[in-house]
C-alpha cells in the first residue's frame, strides 16, 4: 500500500480592481510539510484579466507571481523569506493580504503523488 500524504492547498488569484473583489484563479500553491514539499503553478490569462481591468498592470502581475515561485522554491535570489523552511514559506505565501495578487485560506487533502495532485488541482481550478 503506497503511502498517502497530507497535503494543503492554496488557490493564487488575482484582484485586478481590490475594491471590486472580483478575482480570477491564476494559480496553486501546493504544500507538504511531511515530504518537504512545496509546488507552485500558475497561468496567466492575459484576455480575461482584461476584461476585469484594461489598466491592470500586467508586466508587474508577471513579476510578482515568478517572486513567489521563486520564494517557494527557495531560490536565493528572492530574499529572506526564500532560505526559510517549506513550512514557513507556505504560510507566508499563504497569508492574508489586501493587494491585487491574493491567496485563498489553505486547504486540506490527502494523496498518493503530491506532483500528480498539484497539476489536477492546477487544472481543475485555473484551467
Amino acid at each position: 500500500m503506497q503511502e498517502k500524504h497530507l497535503y494543503e492547498y492554496s488557490v493564487i488569484r488575482i484582484l485586478p480592481v481590490i475594491e471590486r473583489e472580483e478575482f480570477v484563479n491564476v494559480g496553486i500553491i501546493l504544500f507538504c510539510k511531511k515530504a518537504n514539499f512545496i509546488k507552485v503553478h500558475y497561468f496567466i490569462n492575459e484576455t480575461k484579466l482584461n476584461v476585469f481591468a484594461k489598466e491592470l498592470d500586467l508586466e508587474q502581475v508577471k513579476l510578482n507571481l515568478q517572486s513567489l515561485e521563486k520564494i517557494a522554491k527557495g531560490d536565493k535570489d528572492a530574499g529572506q523569506i526564500a532560505i526559510l523552511d517549506v513550512p514557513s514559506r507556505f504560510r507566508w505565501l499563504s497569508a492574508v493580504r489586501s493587494s491585487a495578487i491574493q491567496l485563498s485560506r489553505p486547504h486540506p487533502g490527502m494523496c498518493v503523488n503530491l506532483e500528480e495532485t498539484a497539476k489536477r488541482l492546477f487544472e481543475e481550478l485555473v484551467l
